[in-house]
């Protein structure tokens, strides 16, 4: 079964661990986050991913490290850290992304990452409608009777 590393900007890979919880109470012991505060460099970083990585590898154990945008530090780091054919990198993480993952984490680990992509896409969507801005109602009448005036 696959780990989950979540490598995010301070605070939402911890908030994202609190979120899976909602659903999936025993998280904690499948997932770590690695919150990124804003006076991190990219070293210190990787050495948080590494950290958090390195008990993963040693048991022999697949990782998938899910982070929040792809070109920003959390991520470069993760793809500094990441070695080797049991590590896979997700970007864009959210909660359907998550929570996907989590109720698929014994898939092998090519397959945990398409559910992962599926799960955040397929949580996008948009659900609202929009009303109608500044148009007064139609008056009605009261009237059962609708009389039209002549001129």
């Amino acid at each position: 079964m696959a780990q989950i590393v979540i490598v995010a900007h301070t605070p939402l890979a911890s908030s994202l661990q609190a979120v899976a919880q909602h659903v999936f109470p025993d998280a904690s012991s499948r997932l770590t986050p690695v919150d990124v505060p804003p006076s991190a460099g990219l070293d210190e970083v990787e050495g948080l991913v590494r950290a958090a990585l390195a008990p993963v590898l040693a048991r022999g154990d697949e990782a998938l490290v899910l982070v929040d945008v792809f070109g920003a530090t959390p991520c470069n780091a993760a793809l500094a850290a990441a070695e080797g054919p049991r590590v896979r990198i997700v970007a864009g993480v959210n909660v359907p992304m998550l929570w996907r993952t989590l109720g698929y984490a014994s898939l092998p680990l090519d397959d945990l990452v398409n559910r992962a992509v599926a799960g955040a896409s397929q949580g996008v969507m948009h659900v609202a409608v929009p009303r109608r801005q500044n148009q007064g109602l139609a008056p009605t009448s009261h009237d059962p009777v609708q009389h039209h005036h002549q001129q």
